[in-house]
């Protein structure tokens, strides 16, 4: 069990219950948000070790919220694995660009996902 915190931000409900029913069995203390918005204020206030985070959210997409994640003061040092369905070179790139430490391809398997999290805490 570990006390690692882990904010997840993904407006599919689907999606969300499933990255947070896999970290919760990992003893992880899991956060939610389902907006950019939501994302900062939390991320801010609680200081996660890791954001879990779609690109395609309403409002501000993941690659802008990453990059604001990572130049923010209290943020910066979360370590943020981008979550999309989008596979091209140039997507992972750009999310590299803004950021990320790592990028994840929906639909991904619960092994792929555990293993990006186990790389970045």
């Amino acid at each position: 069990m570990t006390n690692e915190s882990i904010l997840v931000v993904d407006d599919n409900p689907t999606d969300l219950n499933l990255i947070v029913s896999l970290l919760s069995h990992r003893g992880y203390r899991v956060l939610t948000a389902v907006d950019g918005e939501e994302a900062v204020a939390k991320a801010s206030e609680e200081r996660p070790r890791l954001v879990v985070l779609d690109i395609v959210l309403p409002g501000a997409s993941g690659y802008q919220i990453c990059r604001q994640l990572k130049t923010a003061e209290e943020t910066r040092e979360s370590k943020v694995i981008l979550v999309s369905g989008k596979d091209q070179a140039s997507d992972r790139f750009w999310g590299m660009r803004q950021g990320a430490d790592e990028y994840v391809t929906k639909p991904f398997t619960s092994e792929q996902l555990l293993a990006a999290v186990d790389r970045q805490l």
